[in-house]
């Protein structure tokens, strides 16, 4: 982990979990962009992530295992320790898991606890774990801000899996507990992207066809078109709860 650069009062920090490829390296460049001092972080990719935070004006990466409980204390601890405060939290790092819907027996237990660690439990931890900092952030700054990538699969019956479907219905909803229980200091919002253009999916061409044939906007999500959103919520001074279905209109038809 580089040293960080002494910050501008004026500034503000973000962590951003998952953010050295798609939707959260789009996510932190954002953010970068518009004046934050930024945490990357991956679980692999240490790499890449050192040499996104080097390309950034002021960055650090960070790496951590998010099933593992220890490594989400350390993220949290040291991503408040690059700088003194923490003022912005994405959740974004998540796992699936293929699993046709029919298949029952395919989603163990193993499956249903896999993901449930990572997608639900690990974003929750982090925010407890960031409670204090962003409170902080309020009294000394703005409100402090989670946003959580949730997916269309947790607010429509579809998705990769019923176990990832159930997990981010599951996130969903404790977004909007999240915002019950902390605000005013902490607004908690979600945005909940349908199909997005990443290598992960260029292969998906079933799934491509639904949104260039159904959606009112013709195409998948860009992970820009994601990071434009999280902006959004990020910059609100008031919206918290909300559940930002970002799926270029699908669930419309």
């Amino acid at each position: 982990m580089k040293s960080s650069p002494p910050l501008d009062n004026a500034l503000r920090v973000a962590l951003v979990t998952g953010s050295t490829s798609g939707i959260g390296a789009a996510i932190a460049r954002a953010l970068s962009r518009a004046g934050y001092a930024v945490i990357l972080h991956s679980r692999n990719s240490a790499d890449t992530g050192r040499a996104m935070a080097a390309d950034m004006k002021q960055a650090i990466y960070i790496q951590a295992d998010l099933a593992i409980e220890a490594d989400r204390v350390r993220l949290v601890s040291d991503a408040i320790a690059a700088w003194g405060q923490l003022d912005v939290l994405v959740n974004n790092a998540g796992i699936s898991r293929v699993i046709p819907h029919t298949d029952l027996s395919a989603a163990t237990s193993a499956v249903w606890h896999e993901l449930n660690e990572i997608n639900v439990v690990a974003p929750f931890h982090l925010v407890a774990l960031a409670e204090s900092a962003l409170r902080d952030a309020a009294r000394e700054r703005r409100a402090g801000c989670v946003v959580n990538i949730s997916s269309h699969a947790g607010v429509r019956p579809k998705g990769a899996s019923i176990p990832y479907a159930v997990s981010k219905a599951a996130l969903n909803h404790m977004t909007r507990l999240l915002a019950v229980s902390l605000g005013p200091d902490i607004r908690v919002n979600a945005v909940a992207p349908g199909l997005v253009d990443t290598p992960m999916t260029a292969e998906w061409t079933d799934a491509q066809a639904l949104w260039r044939d159904r959606a009112p906007m013709r195409r998948a999500a860009s992970p820009d078109d994601i990071a434009n959103a999280v902006l959004m919520l990020v910059d609100s001074d008031y919206l918290t709860g909300e559940v930002l279905l970002s799926d270029g209109g699908l669930n419309l038809t």
